[in-house]
Parts: C-alpha cells; sequence; structure tokens
C-alpha cells in the first residue's frame, strides 16, 4: 500500500509542480520544475534514512519523533476532534509563560513551533494515511514554493545570470536537505522566502496591493510560529529596505545609521519594558544549549547580558556561525558535508573578490541580503555552540549571500583564463 501510494503521489504532485501558475511564472520549463521538486524529494527521503539509520550519531531523530507525534494527532482527530482543535492553544505552564516570548523553557512560545509542526504533520497524515515517505512528498510540494519565491526574486534582481542564480538558489547542497526534509527549516525558509518576494516586487512595482501585504503577513506569521527570533531579525531589516528605497543612492547610510538606532533599541529597551530583555533572551537561549551534551558541541565563552559581553564575542560568534565546522571537527558524514561545503563557499567568495562584476541596479535589495544575513549569524552564533544546529539553522540564510556572490562573479571571465592558462601550459610542454 505504502509503495503504491508513495508512486501516485510522486506523479501526481510532479505533474502538478509543472502546472501551478506560481511556478511556471519563474520561467523554467516544465522539465526544470520537475526534476527540481524530484531533487527535493530524494533529498527528504536522504533525511528521513539518516535519521533512521544514523540519527543517534548525526543527532537526527527529531524527523521521526515528529513523525510519531503527528501519528498520534491525527489518532487524535478521529477520536477526540474538539480536544485536536483547541490543544493548540493549552498552556501546561503556571505563571506567566504566555508573556516569555522568548524563553528557552517552560515557555508556551517555545513549545509552539514543534506543536505547530506537528499539527501539520497531522494533517498530512490524512492524505498519506501515516506514511513518512508520503508525508515527504506532501512536504516537499509545499515547501517547494520557498526555493521558487527566492528563485524568482534572484532571477530578477540578476536578469542576465540566469544560470548561476540556478544553480546557486536549488543546488547547494545544505540548502537542498535542510529544507526538504521533514523539519521547520522548509517552512522556515518558506516564511522568509515569502516576505523577500512580496518587498521585492511590491517596491519594484510602486505599490503595495492586498495580495503583497497578505503573502507578507503569512511569512510573518510562518517565523513567528515556528521560530519566532527571525520575525524579530527580519522585520527591522524588511524596515530599513524599504526605508532606504525612498532615497536611491544613500542605502549604505541609511542602514548603518537604522542598524546603529537597532543596537542600541536591542540593549535598551528592557528599562522601558523588562518583558522585552533581549540580551537575558540570548543568554538564556546560550545557556539551554551548553546543557545539551554532545560529539558536535564545542567550548564557548558564556555570554552576559551586557554590551561589552556581547561586543567580544561578536568575533567567536561570527566564526562559530559561517565557517564551521573545520575539518578537524568532522564526526561524521554530515559534518564531513557541512565542511566541505564551507571550503566550496569560501573558495566561490574568493573567486567573487577577484573576478566581481556588477549585475544588478537594486544595491538596497543587496544591502537587506547583507544586514539581515548577518544578524541572522550573529543571532546564531551568539546562542548555539552545537555545530549540528548550526548547520541547519544558517542553511536558510545561504541562499541570501551565496546566490548574489554567484550571480556577480565573472564567469566567463575565469573559464578564459583557465582555458589560456591550459593553452599556455601545453605549449611549454610541447616545446620541451
Amino acid at each position: 500500500m505504502e509503495y503504491l501510494l508513495f508512486i501516485l503521489y510522486l506523479v501526481f504532485f510532479a505533474w502538478l509542480a509543472s502546472r501551478i501558475p506560481f511556478f511556471k511564472r519563474s520561467g523554467l520549463t516544465q522539465s526544470q520544475l520537475i526534476i527540481v521538486f524530484l531533487l527535493k524529494v530524494m533529498a527528504g527521503i536522504f533525511y528521513g534514512w539518516i535519521g533512521l539509520y544514523y540519527g543517534g550519531l548525526a543527532k537526527m531523530s527529531d524527523t521521526w519523533a515528529y513523525h510519531t507525534y503527528g501519528i498520534q494527532e491525527y489518532n487524535l482527530l478521529l477520536q477526540h476532534p474538539g480536544e485536536y482543535f483547541t490543544n493548540l492553544f493549552y498552556n501546561p505552564y503556571e505563571g506567566d509563560s504566555f508573556q516569555k516570548f522568548f524563553g528557552a523553557s517552560d515557555s508556551y512560545w517555545n513549545d509552539l513551533k514543534g506543536n505547530v509542526f506537528i499539527k501539520i504533520m497531522s494533517v498530512f497524515d490524512l492524505f498519506s494515511f501515516g506514511y513518512y515517505y508520503v508525508n515527504v512528498i506532501l512536504y516537499s510540494f509545499l515547501s517547494l514554493f520557498g526555493p521558487i519565491a527566492m528563485y524568482r526574486v534572484m532571477a530578477d534582481a540578476f536578469p542576465s545570470r540566469k544560470l548561476p542564480v540556478l544553480l546557486a538558489t536549488f543546488l547547494i547542497p545544505s540548502v537542498l536537505y535542510w529544507t526538504s526534509g521533514i523539519h521547520k527549516d522548509g517552512l522556515i525558509f518558506l516564511g522568509i522566502s515569502l516576505v523577500v518576494y512580496h518587498v521585492y516586487f511590491g517596491l519594484k512595482e510602486h505599490r503595495f496591493g492586498i495580495k503583497r501585504i497578505a503573502g507578507m503577513l503569512l511569512g510573518l506569521f510562518l517565523l513567528l510560529l515556528l521560530r519566532n527570533y527571525v520575525l524579530v531579525i527580519i522585520i527591522p531589516a524588511v524596515f530599513t529596505w524599504i526605508l532606504a528605497s525612498k532615497w536611491p543612492g544613500k542605502g549604505l547610510a541609511i542602514f548603518a545609521t537604522a542598524y546603529l538606532f537597532f543596537i542600541v533599541i536591542f540593549f535598551t529597551i528592557r528599562y522601558i519594558s523588562p518583558q522585552l530583555d533581549f540580551p537575558q533572551a540570548v543568554v538564556n537561549k546560550q545557556k539551554e544549549f551548553l546543557k545539551l551534551e554532545g560529539n558536535a558541541s564545542v567550548p564557548i565563552k558564556e555570554l552576559e547580558p551586557t554590551v561589552g559581553s556581547f561586543m567580544k564575542s561578536i568575533p567567536q560568534a561570527f566564526t562559530i556561525s559561517t565557517i564551521r565546522p573545520y575539518p578537524s571537527d568532522v564526526r561524521h558524514i554530515l559534518s564531513l558535508a557541512a565542511a566541505a561545503e564551507i571550503m566550496v563557499l569560501f573558495i566561490l567568495f574568493l573567486l567573487f573578490l577577484f573576478f566581481r562584476f556588477k549585475t544588478t541596479h537594486d544595491d538596497n535589495f543587496i544591502l537587506f541580503c547583507i544586514f539581515f544575513s548577518i544578524s541572522m549569524l550573529l543571532a546564531i552564533g551568539f546562542s548555539v555552540n552545537n555545530l549540528g544546529a548550526i548547520v541547519r539553522y544558517r542553511s536558510i540564510i545561504i541562499p541570501l549571500l551565496a546566490v548574489p556572490m554567484i550571480a556577480q562573479t565573472d564567469w566567463s571571465r575565469l573559464v578564459r583564463l583557465l582555458s589560456n592558462w591550459i593553452k599556455n601550459n601545453n605549449n611549454m610542454n610541447n616545446i620541451r
């Protein structure tokens, strides 16, 4: 039954992926859309296999836990529908856990992200009859809206660089892997992509209609439910992006000034409202991760909720979130892949520096990508010391940095130089 259902759903959703108007307007051919969808399905299957047979070592068992809890919720829907539709709003903690928006423990909001995802899985189970790998197909199709939306933005921002944009958007291994497996990251990337998509085209069209606003709100709502600190980071970035669009040519000054203001707010708003103690929230999150023991955890200097402590920890935070794992950190196949990818991305960055050429006139979009991504990387580096979690968390940010970098590298000049070097080298060998 499972195999038959898998084949039927795979064929149907592959066909549907080539027919959805939002996908077709990306400019990708029907064959390309089907290939992209099938790649996500294969990545999702591999994700599940790693979680099942390699989960203990790689700490990848969460995906099967979500599957199990989803089936429990599915059974609850069939047996006690009233409880099914209300338990998402139940607060099991005493006191002010509803107010612990950034709480790392004993917080309704901290539990909400997992509870919402389990509820989504239970809806999938209505159609998949509880088969994990059939759910992979459903999840791959739903999460495909994220990379398609991001591709449409990047293809429009770099209109003469369609092939580099296509490859960088869909084929970066960590992005494909972590956003295709049954976990929250695919939907979080969808939320970010929806916000970026609707803001980008809203600014380009000089109007924000009801559909644009609804799309932005949907993306923000997904972030609120599944990873609320991303919401707090993306709102200032979007606000600054829109503000900078009002004064062309002054984007860098506006972004720098605005982010200086946001930094001041980050450290001082707690004196106005103690519930908005952002530095303490980051410290608490770091403490929760420090309690977790594992082969992928690395020693870090503990934060204090002060300006000085955060400033001193910036190099550590940026290093741990951007260039680790090192080759010496490799413990299993996933860390090996992550270390290799970092090395490749570093090489691509060097090529970008030496062979850079400008292919877009939307500097404010590039500034948004840089400031938002760096803010996200610092947030990850400040609070997380587990390399596996770091690799997963940063995967949703990589496209905003890697795609513009790859799109603005002059690959044709690089190929010409390599061809000339090979030709000259062959000529020298012939003379010898």
